[in-house]
């Protein structure tokens, strides 16, 4: 990464932890709630969430799950039960494998044949996002999001899967920024070190599934999204023009996972349009 990107991509972390901490306070309570539960995978941005979400509320009112199939990586287990045994608080182990290896039984036979790993991973999502919302009916609690700046802007995640929440304190950080945040709020060194994983099939990898490394996107995403340059420009500082066209187009393409249903607009108000703000709950 370049240094004057790197320069502008380094958080005061102070600020930031003051931020996000007030912020998860401020919007659960706001919404009549005193409770949140996430998945904790065992990895960098999952942990992330927990030190945040346990500092601003307390551990008795953050509730984990962990939520591992058959091909996840035991270390990410043990790696999510270091943070649960640090922070003190409360967490239940869900296995989705007997849920999930039921509907691909039933659907295998069905479709006439085996569905690929890019189902099966969407499925898993989707299992672990449909039991956290069912837990978070159990108790009372708003579920937390876990998916950073550069995953959402990708679109690297699952519709109603992993992107799924009711609030998500990391979807302004970079992955760059989550790795700065991680360590400045004691997230253990085997999560930091470690590459980052989805842990939906065995050996699987951010990066290699993207095909490039997040420090990479995030030198290019912050200069497209934060600071509005053109692919003519980026490729005039340098870049490969063919990887900043891939990643604008990922970009692109994902806008539909990052708002919520678009509605055909008939009244003159419309939920998503012109229905959006605070100022309109007063009716």
């Amino acid at each position: 990464m370049r240094p004057e990107i790197e320069q502008r991509l380094r958080l005061n972390t102070d600020l930031a932890r003051r931020v996000l901490t007030a912020f998860i306070r401020e919007e659960v309570e706001k919404a009549g709630f005193q409770r949140v539960i996430f998945g904790l995978s065992g990895g960098i941005d999952s942990a992330l969430v927990a030190y945040l979400a346990v500092e601003a509320l307390g551990r008795d009112r953050v509730q984990a799950v962990m939520m591992p199939y058959r091909t996840s990586s035991p270390s990410s287990l043990e790696d999510a039960r270091r943070v649960v045994e640090d922070l003190g608080m409360p967490a239940l182990t869900v296995p989705i494998t007997p849920a999930v290896d039921a509907y691909f039984e039933q659907m295998d036979r069905l479709l006439g044949g085996a569905a690929p790993v890019l189902r099966r991973g969407n499925r898993m999502a989707r299992e672990r996002m449909a039991t956290l919302f069912d837990l978070s009916a159990h108790f009372g609690a708003l579920v937390l999001g876990t998916s950073n700046k550069t995953e959402l802007l990708l679109g690297y995640g699952t519709q109603f899967g992993d992107l799924a929440s009711a609030l998500n304190p990391i979807g302004d950080l970079y992955k760059y920024q989550v790795r700065q945040m991680a360590a400045a709020v004691g997230v253990p060194d085997s999560i930091l070190s470690k590459p980052p994983s989805a842990d939906l099939w065995a050996d699987q990898t951010d990066e290699s599934e993207l095909g490039f490394g997040y420090d990479e996107a995030d030198e290019v995403l912050y200069q497209l999204v934060d600071q509005r340059l053109s692919v003519a420009e980026l490729a005039a500082r340098g870049y490969e023009e063919r990887f900043i066209r891939h990643v604008a187009e990922r970009v692109r393409r994902n806008q539909y996972k990052r708002r919520t249903p678009v509605i055909a607009k008939l009244s003159g108000r419309t939920i998503g349009v012109d229905f959006r703000y605070l100022r309109d709950w007063g009716l």
